[in-house]
């Protein structure tokens, strides 16, 4: 018997479709409350990571094959595109990574998935980078969009290096973490997979 992963199924890849709408429900969610506060929305993989590692960590005890978290992040990467946002080109980058880790951990144990659902967070990052990459340009765009000038003032106050990486360090930790609370919630199903 080889002892290579099998290739992605018909069942495998409805499986990654029914976690990667479930992954993009929590993450459009925590994105929304972004309007709410810029610190919010420049925090938001922070909360990305915490609350979403459960439908990613699922998907990685189901479907323990190559491709299938570059097939999330590409499903996501496309929605994000269609709605014209900077993050599909970097979540893209971060899936091609974090599938590269799984590859290390043959696709199997809960280590190497948490590490790659960490790395995976990163592409959220691609959202509220702008205002370090683009700042100038970024912030006459959403002014000229009408946000209101308490919240730019705000936002250009929070566009700080120590609060990049806070952002990219925390993002990294919460990854970490909502692999673990994924692990407890549903430690049986990771015992049955093997993802222990």
């Amino acid at each position: 018997v080889s002892s290579k992963p099998r290739a992605l199924k018909g069942r495998d890849l409805i499986t990654i479709g029914i976690f990667t709408a479930i992954y993009f429900v929590i993450q459009f969610a925590t994105m929304l409350l972004g309007g709410l506060h810029p610190a919010l929305w420049v925090f938001m993989p922070v909360l990305d990571g915490l609350l979403a590692g459960i439908p990613f960590m699922l998907m990685c005890a189901k479907v323990q094959k190559p491709g299938a978290v570059v097939i999330m992040g590409l499903i996501v990467a496309l929605i994000y595109f269609a709605t014209g946002m900077f993050t599909p080109l970097i979540l893209a980058m971060m899936a091609a990574s974090c599938e590269a880790v799984r590859a290390l951990a043959r696709w199997k144990g809960f280590a190497g998935n948490a590490l790659a659902y960490a790395v995976f967070g990163f592409g959220m990052c691609g959202s509220p980078l702008p205002i370090w990459v683009f700042h100038d340009s970024f912030m006459a765009q959403i002014s000229a969009q009408g946000m209101s000038a308490e919240y730019c003032a705000t936002l250009d106050a929070l566009a700080s290096a120590p609060v990049l990486v806070a952002m990219l360090a925390g993002t990294f930790v919460a990854g970490l973490a909502g692999a673990a609370i994924a692990r407890v919630l549903f430690k049986k199903h990771f015992e049955k997979a093997g993802l222990v």
